[in-house]
């Protein structure tokens, strides 16, 4: 008979007086891959990383026996196997021979994951030296293998890279491989595809599914991305405020949801509310043959390196109305972002960026009145907002630059004004202004981010993936939210997504960037309902696996 190798029982988790986590039960054998699946703020990440006492100041309540299975036989009637231990009553040193070796992370933000001030080799090796008591040598050995297992091409030469030099799925195939550097036999996948286009996501999952045939390892799968929970788990559950309300299999649960909760989570998909295109409204960005380059070193003759130029984006040219939203759509790494850092001056150029009609002088005194009007909200919300600094600080920055001449009274007035505007009030969070990022959920934080845009009164937001990283739920409330400002501010939205829901939902025009180059644009239905180029043709396909599934 083999145990589970983690039995949950009734886990609960308080801060202070607030419970988060509220009398969860599950088991998990080795082999099983479990979702676990909820809203932002439900208690999915903190319930995982509670069971390794990851999360500073939560009283963890309840039991979860975890057992290393090795044993060759074990009485019918055993409840527990002999070297079961309960997590919850280790201590963190305890826990620190498990954390790694038997219980490993993939987190959801590779760049947060990874230091950037040491090679991708050089920090999987630190994991094999340190859990596996390894040589040098040894270590960089199986770092290759792990990167080679993992999928990166020229593993040798990639683990000499840096975080910064490889692309998003890169990144987090480095973290995977790190996870499993010690062979874990349970391996806690905390939304590790978010920031993938759909493509990308289906390979990463892919790999964890192959890794996990190969490794014999459990997998616990923590996502908002039902289309993800379909393609990788055998059953999921369902987590609404702390509790688990529905479980089961992953076919039954998305095709007949039996709870409210479930049913709104799976039936949850952006609707279009526009206000209608004018081929009047005054043009507010306007982009003639924008191209980026970075400079890097090109192999040359005898071993040495020349300089050369990578260009990022190639003569991109595009225009966008008051009023209106332009979609820029393409995998991680076709340049949709540097675009959109090119048109907020924060990167150098050539070609013609004009806002309100008028060119970025490159000059940080004279571009600043202009910076008023053009503002941008970030993909990730944990890492745009600083978390040293208070939801009154976060604010205030930008009033301070650009509006000096409002007393404080005012400011304050206009900040709360803004915070109620997205769905933050005092009512519901006491003492607001002075609470820190960390203290609200992601959701909350992109909320957060967008009031900190909308306070300055801008004319033009830049969304770069502004809600890849919410749950369908809360996505749809933020896109609503964003609706709502484009009636009433007439603001002019820069969309950048590979989500192509998130762009029949918001977009009047389409643009799609394929390694660096537009090679599609126009009005989003016509785009996306009949695609000419392969690559557009292959977003809208992957985008069509939740609909299959529902």
């Amino acid at each position: 008979m083999k145990l589970p190798l983690l039995q949950a029982r009734g886990i609960s988790v308080r801060f202070g007086d607030h419970e988060v986590v509220k009398d969860v039960d599950f088991n998990l054998s080795l082999g099983d891959r479990l979702a676990l699946v909820g809203e932002s703020g439900s208690g999915k990440s903190v319930l995982a990383q509670s069971l390794v006492k990851l999360i500073e100041g939560a009283r963890i309540s309840g039991r979860a026996l975890f057992t290393a299975q090795d044993q060759g036989s074990v009485e019918a009637s055993a409840i527990e196997a002999p070297e079961t231990l309960d997590l919850v009553k280790l201590t963190p040193q305890q826990l620190i021979p498990i954390r790694g070796r038997d219980i490993a992370f993939v987190f959801q933000e590779p760049m947060t994951a990874l230091n950037p001030l040491f090679t991708v080799g050089d920090q999987i090796c630190e994991v094999l030296q340190l859990k596996q008591g390894m040589t040098r040598a040894e270590a960089w050995y199986q770092t290759v293998r792990l990167l080679e297992d993992t999928g990166i091409p020229h593993p040798a030469e990639r683990a000499l890279a840096y975080p910064h030099q490889l692309s998003g799925g890169q990144r987090q195939r480095v973290v995977i491989a790190m996870a499993l550097a010690c062979k874990p036999r349970l391996l806690i996948a905390d939304e590790p595809t978010t920031a993938l286009d759909a493509s990308l996501r289906g390979q990463i999952l892919q790999l964890i599914r192959d890794l996990q045939t190969r490794y014999g390892m459990a997998v616990l799968l923590i996502t908002h991305d039902l289309g993800a929970v379909s393609r990788f788990a055998e059953r999921v559950m369902v987590m609404e405020k702390g509790r688990i309300v529905e479980e089961g299999d992953t076919e039954t649960v998305l095709r007949q949801p039996r709870h409210p909760y479930t049913h709104r989570l799976v039936h949850s998909q952006p609707v279009r509310d526009l206000m209608p295109a004018s081929a009047q409204a005054r043009l507010r960005v306007q982009a003639a043959s924008v191209t980026v380059s970075y400079p890097v070193k090109r192999p040359g003759v005898r071993g040495w390196f020349k300089p050369g130029q990578f260009q990022a984006v190639k003569s991109a040219t595009f225009h966008l109305r008051a009023g209106q939203t332009l979609a820029v759509v393409g995998e991680s790494g076709s340049g949709k972002s540097t675009l959109a850092m090119a048109a907020l001056g924060l990167l150098p150029f050539e070609g013609q960026m004009l806002i309100n009609g008028q060119a970025w002088a490159r000059d940080p005194k004279k571009d600043l009145p202009q910076r008023r009007h053009i503002q941008v909200v970030f993909q990730d919300p944990f890492a745009s907002l600083s978390p040293r600094m208070t939801v009154r600080e976060l604010l205030d920055e930008g009033m301070a630059l650009h509006l000096g001449m409002l007393d404080e009274i005012e400011r304050v007035r206009r900040m709360l004004l803004t915070l109620s505007e997205v769905g933050l009030t005092e009512n519901e969070f006491p003492g607001l202004l002075e609470r820190y990022p960390h203290q609200f959920s992601g959701g909350q934080r992109q909320r957060l981010s967008i009031a900190r845009a909308l306070v300055l009164e801008p004319q033009i937001l830049v969304l770069d993936e502004p809600t890849s990283a919410l749950d369908v739920s809360t996505q749809d409330q933020v896109l609503k939210l964003l609706q709502q400002f484009q009636r009433t501010r007439g603001l002019s939205y820069l969309l950048i997504t590979h989500d192509v829901a998130v762009v029949r939902a918001m977009a009047h025009q389409v643009m799609v960037l394929y390694q660096g180059e537009v090679v599609e644009s126009g009005e989003t239905a016509a785009v996306l309902d009949q695609p000419q180029h392969p690559h557009t043709r292959a977003l809208v396909e992957a985008s069509k696996i939740i609909e299959k599934i529902v």
